[in-house]
């Protein structure tokens, strides 16, 4: 049986669209979950004949409450893969040990620099010379996990917050069904921070 799966979306979707514009990846996607209802990634879904459901954190007692009924969800749905497309959440170890090393996050900097919620802004704020995307494993911790694949994205003197992101997208859409299919095929392996990506047919 094929790898199922799920992307978790609060907004625009756009990853969320390069991973269905993928004919390797979207046929494995069976599930969108989004933490709000008017999220035009959940419009996306529905386009792409995807499963689209809203499990909005304001429904639960709390953060683990909310976690609990997301596991339950991706477990029942059997889902294999998770995959982070501009989802706006802090996750606990209730979900997020459930699915070690099979759920991915994409980040618009160079991580370990400018974590958090607006990398873009704070590079420009920095005066980086240069920012980048980053794809890399959910753990318990924000923006954190072992890193897949990084790509360096130049901040030219003009930029300002909306055309820096614009060509940071760029490299997200072209990254991110990459590393969906390398994981989807079982070509990363994890030891300590090291993510190493194997050849072709190497993977489980």
């Amino acid at each position: 049986m094929d790898v199922r799966i799920a992307v978790l979306v609060s907004g625009t979707g756009s990853n969320l669209q390069a991973l269905l514009d993928d004919p390797q990846t979207a046929p494995r996607i069976a599930l969108v979950v989004s933490s709000k209802a008017d999220a035009p990634a959940l419009d996306r879904a529905r386009s792409g004949d995807v499963r689209a459901i809203v499990l909005d954190p304001g429904h639960y007692d709390g953060r683990e409450a909310h976690d609990r009924a997301l596991r339950t969800i991706l477990e029942d749905e059997g889902i294999d893969v998770v995959l982070n497309a501009g989802y706006m959440r802090i996750l606990t170890p209730v979900v997020v040990g459930a699915f070690e090393h099979r759920w991915l996050n994409i980040h618009p900097s160079l991580l370990p620099a400018f974590p958090g919620a607006h990398p873009v802004r704070d590079a420009l704020e920095w005066g980086a010379k240069a920012t980048g995307v980053t794809i890399h494993f959910v753990d318990e911790q924000v923006d954190h996990g072992p890193i897949v694949m990084q790509e360096c994205v130049p901040v030219l003197p003009d930029d300002d917050e909306a055309s820096l992101h614009a060509r940071i997208q760029e490299v997200e859409h072209r990254l991110y069904p990459e590393a969906a299919r390398l994981l989807a095929e079982g070509r990363l392996k994890v030891e300590g921070r090291r993510v190493h990506i194997l050849d072709e047919g190497a993977g489980a």
